[in-house]
């Protein structure tokens, strides 16, 4: 009931699926930190009020239950978002509650970006910047991206990349998984 739709949903049937990944968690680096230091501040604070202070301690375990709670909630919001990329689109998923699709079509890409931090090549992360003809789109810039090379080169053969080679890699891989299918049915 609670549970946001899989991104797949949303393709047509005439769509292949190329790419489908989360962000990397190095995402939630900022937020894990921020969480652990409220907490200690909360714990410590807590124990060196006197006893009769009972009032401000309960507010503190409160305090800090709901940093846990805000915390849990930035995972499953990093857990349920979603990048796919077809060969006609770019799909990303958020939200937990309300979900929320955006998508740019492959065909309005005209120049790729990729940058790596010196953080994001010591923990395999990257940030791709997508541009279009003059316009900025919903997608523009992706940050945390896990293995941006790969997802670099495959965007670059997407957008770039011989129409008619794609075409013929599809369907002989499409064969190839119909044929691995019926084996191990048999």
């Amino acid at each position: 009931m609670f549970a946001p739709r899989d991104p797949d949903e949303y393709l047509l049937d005439t769509e292949r699926r190329v790419i489908r990944i989360r962000r990397h968690w190095a995402v939630l680096l900022w937020d894990t930190f921020e969480t652990a230091a409220l907490l200690a501040i909360c714990v410590l604070v807590s124990y060196l009020l006197p006893p009769a202070a009972w009032v401000v301690q309960n507010i503190l375990w409160y305090a800090a239950l709901l940093v846990i709670l805000r915390f849990a909630y930035v995972v499953m919001e990093w857990w349920v978002e979603r990048l796919v990329v077809t060969d006609k689109r770019f799909v990303m998923t958020t939200g937990v509650y309300t979900t929320k699709v955006l998508m740019m079509p492959i065909t309005k890409v005209t120049d790729l970006t990729y940058e790596r931090s010196a953080w994001g090549r010591m923990w395999g992360y990257g940030t791709m910047v997508v541009e279009s003809a003059g316009q900025i789109q919903a997608l523009n810039r992706i940050d945390y991206l896990p293995r941006p090379e790969e997802f670099y080169d495959t965007i670059s053969e997407l957008v770039f990349g011989d129409k008619q080679k794609q075409a013929e890699r599809f369907s002989m891989i499409k064969a190839q998984r119909a044929a691995r299918g019926k084996k191990k049915v048999g």
